[in-house]
C-alpha cells in the first residue's frame, strides 16, 4: 500500500494547531466522508481506500496516511493537495 508521510513546522500554541486540524477534519468529513476522532493530541482518520492519522505536537504537524489500492493512482494529487492545505494553515 502506497504511503504519505508529511511533516510541516508550525508556531502555533498547541491549543490553536488543534483547532485547526479540527477545521480541516471538519472538512475532510463534509467533503469526502472521513470518520475521525482524537486520540490525545491525535486525529485518527479512515474511509474506505484511506486510513491514517494527523498528530499535532508543540511546533510541528504530521500527516501519515496509508491508501488503498484505488487510491493509489492518485497518490500524487492526495499527496500535493495535503501539502497545499498544511502550507495555507501552517506557513
Amino acid at each position: 500500500m502506497p504511503s504519505i508521510d508529511i511533516q510541516r513546522s508550525h508556531g502555533l500554541p498547541l491549543p490553536e494547531a488543534r483547532a485547526v486540524v479540527e477545521k480541516v477534519a471538519a472538512r475532510m468529513r463534509e467533503k469526502f466522508d472521513i470518520a475521525s476522532r482524537w486520540e490525545g493530541d491525535t486525529l485518527l482518520f479512515s474511509r474506505p481506500g484511506v486510513n491514517g492519522q494527523i498528530a499535532v505536537g508543540g511546533d510541528a504537524v504530521r500527516v501519515h496516511a496509508e491508501l488503498g489500492m484505488l487510491l493509489s493512482p492518485l497518490k500524487g494529487m492526495v499527496e500535493q493537495e495535503i501539502r497545499r492545505k498544511l502550507d495555507e494553515y501552517f506557513a
